[in-house]
Order: structure tokens, then C-alpha cells, then sequence
């Protein structure tokens, strides 16, 4: 029995060794580089997803990793208009934002949800601190221009400017920020900024290694939807224009090939469902997502 027990712990032993043998060259990859999650969608409203990707932020923060957390809250934010009988409309898959609107926009993003994931960070034994593009002029705005319906948005905005002064003070000294999308603009008007473009501005302007947007699939899908482990920016050109990437991916991949612009080293659209996902992308072989470079 005890010779039993002595094998297991042994073959246990080297199952761990093996798994730190894959990652180590990747920790080695990614020591005190920058790297900004994007993390948004349904998983946002499980308890356990939540706490397990607050595990990962703090585990790679302990590894070396510098992350910076971008996240969105469109099904919160959906629920909150609703509960106070607040109509949402949508044009182009961008929420129509009134000022009364914007108010509770703000209320969830920058308030409940911001603090939540800090909460979750906290617990879990990091040192998380809550902002939005707000703090510290971090992220100007500009109004958006009227969509392909000519309708104008509202206070929706798009990133004009980034001042990286405040996450320079923050990364590398143990804390991990965690940004809600939420701006002033050049009017000074509060503006709502979509999350993917507010990530991929963020880490453009960091020169993050990798952006990482955590969504409710995948990847990038081949037309017999099987997943695509990498792209280049000239394949994606030809893959929409053929019909592969269509619909809410589309806005995605031009969210990806933006950040590439502004100087990220490479993008990664991957399942937020997925069990540690991020760490499966950062730290193994196989990865998680497709990656997307220049």
C-alpha cells in the first residue's frame, strides 16, 4: 500500500516537472513584459470563471508578467437599464448612449463591476487597483462618428489620445490594473468606449508583448469551424473578404490589426470560458486561441 502511495506522489512528481518544464521557457518569454487581457462577455457573470481568471492575473503578476486588465460589461450594464425601465438600442453592435444613459454606464463599469474584479484580485492574494480612462487624463476621447445607419451614437467615444503616466507609476511594483472603458473627451463630456478598442489602445500605447481579448468563443474559425491557430494581418484581409470572418468577429480582428499598428507584438482572441485560458495561451506549447501578428 505504502509502495502504492510512494508511486503515485512519484508519478505525480513528474507530471508537475513536466508541466513546469513547459512553462518556465515561457515565463522566461514574457519576464517583465506587459501584457493587457481584455476581459468582458458572459463569463463576467460566473462566480467561479471570475475567481479563476483572478487566480491567473495573480500568478502571472507573481511570475514576472506585468498585466494590465481591461474589462467591458455589456450584459451588466444591459441588466441595470432595464431593472430602472431605461430602453437600449443598438446600431451597429454599439450601444445608443443618451446622458442618462452614460450616468449609469459609468455607475456599473467604473463603480460595481471595476471594484468587483479588484475584490476577486484581492482575494486571491494580489494587489489590484480599479481605473478608468478618466484617471489621470489617461484616455481622451473623441466622439464617434454616426454609424453606417447614419445614426449618431450618443456619448459613445473613441480613443484619441493615451497618456501612459499613471500605469507607468503602477506596473512593476507588485499591483495589477484593472481599467474600465470609460473616458473623458475632448469636449469634456464623459464618453463610453468600446472594451476591445479600449484594450487595444491601452496596449498600443504600452508596446504590451500581447494582447489577449477574452471572448465567448474560440477564435478565429476556418470555414468547416475549426479553430485557426495563427494569422497575419494580409490573411485576415482575404479571409473576410471571402466570407470566413463575418459578423461580431470582424469588429475583433480590426480591434486586433489596430493594436498591432499602435506597436502590440501580437494579439490573441481566445474562449474567457475556457478554465485558465490564459494561462493555457502565455505559458504552454499548445496555447489557446489564434494568435495574431504582423
Amino acid at each position: 500500500m505504502n509502495e502504492a502511495i510512494t508511486r503515485s506522489e512519484e508519478e505525480r512528481a513528474q507530471e508537475q516537472a513536466a508541466i513546469l518544464m513547459q512553462a518556465l521557457p515561457h515565463m522566461l518569454h514574457y519576464d517583465e513584459a506587459i501584457v493587457v487581457v481584455k476581459y468582458g462577455g458572459h463569463a463576467m457573470g460566473d462566480d467561479k470563471v471570475a475567481r479563476d481568471f483572478a487566480r491567473d492575473m495573480v500568478l502571472l503578476e507573481q511570475s514576472g508578467v506585468n498585466p494590465v486588465v481591461v474589462h467591458g460589461g455589456g450584459p451588466q450594464i444591459g441588466a441595470m437599464l432595464a431593472k430602472l425601465g431605461i430602453k437600449s438600442e443598438f446600431s451597429d453592435g454599439l450601444r445608443v448612449t443618451d446622458r442618462a444613459t452614460v450616468e449609469i454606464v459609468e455607475m456599473v463599469l467604473a463603480g460595481k463591476i471595476n471594484k468587483q474584479i479588484v475584490g476577486f484580485i484581492n482575494a486571491e492574494g494580489g494587489r489590484a487597483i480599479g481605473l478608468c480612462g478618466k484617471d489621470g487624463n489617461m484616455v481622451i476621447a473623441n466622439k464617434a462618428a454616426p454609424t453606417s445607419e447614419a445614426i449618431d451614437l450618443g456619448y459613445v467615444g473613441e480613443p484619441a489620445k493615451v497618456d501612459t503616466t499613471v500605469l507607468d507609476q503602477v506596473l512593476g511594483r507588485e499591483l495589477i490594473p484593472v481599467l474600465a472603458p470609460i473616458a473623458q473627451g475632448v469636449d469634456g463630456e464623459t464618453y463610453n468606449i468600446n472594451a476591445d478598442t479600449f484594450a487595444g489602445a491601452i496596449a498600443g500605447a504600452l508596446k504590451a508583448k500581447r494582447l489577449l481579448l477574452l471572448t465567448d468563443v474560440p477564435g478565429v474559425l476556418d470555414q468547416n469551424k475549426v479553430l485557426i491557430k495563427e494569422l497575419r494581418v494580409d490573411q485576415i484581409h482575404a479571409l473576410i473578404a471571402d466570407g470566413t470572418i463575418t459578423g461580431g468577429m470582424i469588429p475583433k480582428v480590426e480591434t486586433c490589426i489596430y493594436a498591432l499598428e499602435q506597436g502590440v507584438e501580437g494579439v490573441v482572441i481566445l474562449d474567457g470560458k475556457t478554465p485558465h485560458a490564459v494561462l493555457v495561451e502565455l505559458l504552454t506549447d499548445h496555447g489557446a486561441g489564434t494568435l495574431i501578428t504582423r
